[in-house]
Parts: C-alpha cells; structure tokens; sequence
C-alpha cells in the first residue's frame, strides 16, 4: 500500500541557490548520499526527459521528469526498479505501486527559501524515509547554506 509522506526545510539562501545545489550532480550526490552513499543520477531534469536514481552497484529507480517549473516545482514520476543491470517497468511487483510521485516545491520564505516535499511510498519504506529524508534535507540546507561546493559531514 502507498502513502503519501511529506517534509519541509526552511533554508536561508534564495531559491534559485537552492534549486541549483539540489538537483546539480556533484551536490545532489552529496545530500542523497544519506539515502545511499555514492547515491547519483543519469538523465535529465527536463520536463518530460527520462532520468535514473542510482546506487553505486547501479540499481535504482527509473523515473521520469512529469514537471518541472524552474525554481518553483519539480515532480517526479517514478515508473519502475532497476536491479542487476535490468530495468523493470511491467512486472507485477512494479505495477503495484507505479507510478509513485515525488514532489518538490520551493517557495520564498523569511530570509530564504521553503522546500516542501511530498513522496508517496511503500508502506514497507515508510519507517526508512521517515528516518533518512530529514537528515537529508539538513545535510541540503548546510551545503545551500555554507560554502556552495563544501563537503558537509552527517
């Protein structure tokens, strides 16, 4: 069964900064490193373009881009697993919670900038999401927030 989680960070530096360090690679490798370290992605951010979630070891999530409005909005639109190498768009398993959304809006806020996300997940990830997203969104706010290519330790 799917559920739909939702976090917020607030994060003083402008959206465009923001944006720009979430979704560039070599600083989206470095807070999605808390989802899996050497975590990274292959493809696009553009609006209708393929785009890949992957562990070093190369599984993943395959996806694609359902919007993006830049610096406002970007959804994503997760449509299978990749694992061993193989992508799996059709198995019984995947059309059991495919599509799942994962959802960002920036908005301005006091001195900077509200991410808001919404991520629908199996109910058997909900406890490691719950758990990991957070420290995720503060390991973004100290890179958006310190020097822009820094390493920031957990």
């Amino acid at each position: 069964m799917k559920k739909t989680l939702e976090f917020d960070v607030q994060i003083q530096a402008p959206r465009s900064a923001v944006w720009d360090v979430m979704l560039e690679p070599a600083t989206y490798e470095q807070w999605a490193s808390e989802f899996c370290e050497g975590s990274h992605f292959k493809g696009s951010w553009a609006e209708g373009e393929k785009i890949q979630f992957l562990a070093p070891n190369g599984d993943g999530m395959s996806s694609v881009i359902a919007e993006n409005r830049l610096h406002e909005y970007v959804s994503i639109r997760q449509l299978g697993e990749i694992a061993g190498g193989i992508e799996d768009l059709t198995s019984d398993k995947v059309r059991s919670w495919a599509p799942a959304y994962e959802n960002y809006t920036f908005s301005d806020a006091p001195g900077g900038t509200k991410v808001h996300i919404s991520v629908e997940v199996l109910s058997e990830w909900e406890g490691f999401m719950l758990e990991t997203f957070p420290k995720a969104l503060q390991k973004l706010k100290a890179i958006c927030e310190g020097s822009r290519g820094a390493s920031v330790d957990a």
